[in-house]
């Protein structure tokens, strides 16, 4: 009998880093299911599409369910679906931060713990969260978006502890920025003409913008998982980005807090 390919279940597969990660572990040989909110296809690429929207519990259910139906198992979930936001704190519509934290937090441990009762049956699996590089600091005009990929960072950290008797591994994966359509994607508060951050915003999302432009290609992400799904102990926190957006995480581990702000005050021009 041949090997039983491993079976990996990715969020938010139908474009930019999820859907790079699901086509380059296709190719690894991994039998690969991933999830969108409206899949338009049945298999694309060697995705296999299923239907889950992380803020419907029961959307996450029928498509884990489904998997293990098909499968028997999930070796590995890789928690990927995820929204931006940017905007004035003090401006951002309270429902739009409600939703921010749905998505990108609530959901991701929706799927999680949907996901453990089985891979503690199989006694093995591993768990991969996709945060980001702003989820390390409060970025101006982006405070929302970090806190949701911060606390996500916290959570795998004590997640990690209370899995360890079950063989189940968790590992977080932040990536900087990447030439994906996530911009598109992303709630912008408008810009209002009254508002009296109008100048500074508007500059930043320009920045914002150029630097997603600009930003890695997400093939890179994809290697960086499939590097780390190969490892028997995955350490806690994993990188991807530039070299200046890797220092910026290690700087603010070392200088005084009011140094590290500075800097960032001076790199948004604030």
């Amino acid at each position: 009998m041949g090997m039983q390919k491993k079976v990996v279940l990715i969020t938010g597969a139908s474009s930019g880093i999820g859907k790079s990660i699901g086509e380059f572990l296709h190719k690894k040989g991994y039998k690969v299911y991933g999830s969108s909110r409206n899949p338009k296809h049945k298999e694309l690429n060697g995705i296999h599409f299923v239907k889950l929207d992380v803020t419907k519990q029961e959307t996450i259910t029928s498509a884990i369910d489904f998997v293990i139906e098909k499968e028997n198992r999930i070796d590995f979930l890789i928690n990927n679906a995820g929204k931006g936001i940017t905007g004035a704190l003090e401006e951002i519509p309270e429902e739009e931060i409600l939703h921010n934290f749905e998505v990108n937090y609530l959901g991701v441990l929706r799927v999680i713990r949907t996901v453990l009762p089985f891979m503690r049956k199989q006694k093995s699996g591993m768990i991969i969260n996709i945060t980001s590089i702003a989820g390390y600091m409060g970025l101006p005009f982006r405070g929302i978006y970090s806190a949701t990929k911060g606390a996500l960072e916290l959570t795998t950290e004590a997640f990690r502890m209370e899995l360890n008797p079950f063989n189940i591994k968790m590992t977080n994966i932040a990536p900087g920025d990447f030439a994906t359509n996530i911009a598109s994607g992303r709630y912008h508060t408008p810009v209002y003409e009254n508002s009296p951050y109008k100048k500074l915003y508007e500059m930043s999302l320009k920045e914002m913008d150029e630097d997603v432009a600009k930003g890695l290609p997400p093939i890179r992400m994809a290697k960086k998982v499939y590097r780390v799904m190969r490892k028997k102990n995955p350490a806690i926190h994993y990188k991807v980005g530039e070299p200046l957006q890797k220092i910026s995480i290690a700087l603010k581990h070392i200088l005084p807090d009011k140094l590290y702000e500075k800097l960032l005050m001076n790199y948004y021009k604030l």
